[in-house]
């Protein structure tokens, strides 16, 4: 398999799925403990039968120079359904499409698809939130770090999750939880690799109808699959 070093905003991404913020200073609030906000972010994302939003994503690497930053739209719907559509670069995707995961980057690996099996059992599915809420207590030690603003959200809960086991790709991660309606629409990845992810999610539309063919992925004529 051959991997591009442009991949870096993609391929953490695609582990961390199958396991532009305007800073202000409101008040602090010292002494939060933020298991019940994590366990209403949890509520709320257990409501969250479909999820569409545009992203902004950075990758930062210390070994390589300035971030990439790439963008498009993000689809989402339970069980097992996910798709990261970029406009840019234009044509990279990651699907999941009930049974497998798709990695698919032209911009900087033509003529390959990666495909990875999905579990049937004993994960979150494949989503990008839902793996820093679901359980949040028993599967993170956690910190509340500080109240902010997430652009025209409102303010937000910062806080800070460290993984208890070892067999995630990532070695902390840092979330924004909306007050006004417990969504997630800021994560910051400290990956094992030594990248920083952070994603931005905007325009969040919750429980709406989502097109059938942000799903599906057909491999393109001359495409070799690389099965992992």
């Amino acid at each position: 398999m051959t991997v591009g070093p442009s991949d870096r905003r993609t391929v953490g991404l695609m582990l961390a799925v199958a396991a532009l913020l305007r800073s202000v200073s409101p008040t602090v609030r010292q002494s939060v403990d933020p298991g019940p906000l994590l366990d209403r972010a949890s509520a709320v994302f257990d409501s969250v039968h479909t999820l569409a939003a545009a992203f902004v994503q950075v990758v930062t690497n210390p070994l390589v120079g300035e971030p990439d930053t790439t963008r498009g739209k993000l689809f989402q719907r339970r069980p097992s359904y996910f798709e990261m559509r970029f406009t840019a670069p234009k044509g990279d995707r990651i699907v999941a499409d009930g049974h497998h995961l798709w990695l698919y980057t032209p911009s900087t690996t033509p003529g390959q698809v990666i495909r990875t099996a999905i579990p049937t059992a004993g994960t979150t599915g494949p989503n990008l939130i839902g793996q820093f809420v679901d359980h949040a207590r028993e599967r993170y030690q956690t910190r509340y770090v500080k109240a902010d603003t997430v652009l025209a959200d409102g303010v937000a809960d910062v806080i800070a999750l460290v993984p208890k086991q070892s067999d995630v790709p990532y070695e902390s991660a840092v979330i924004w939880v909306t007050r006004g309606d417990g969504l997630v629409r800021r994560l910051e990845i400290a990956e094992s690799s030594g990248q920083r992810r952070v994603v931005v999610l905007r325009d969040l539309v919750v429980n709406g109808a989502v097109p059938e063919g942000e799903f599906r992925f057909s491999v393109p004529r001359g495409v070799r699959v690389v099965d992992q």
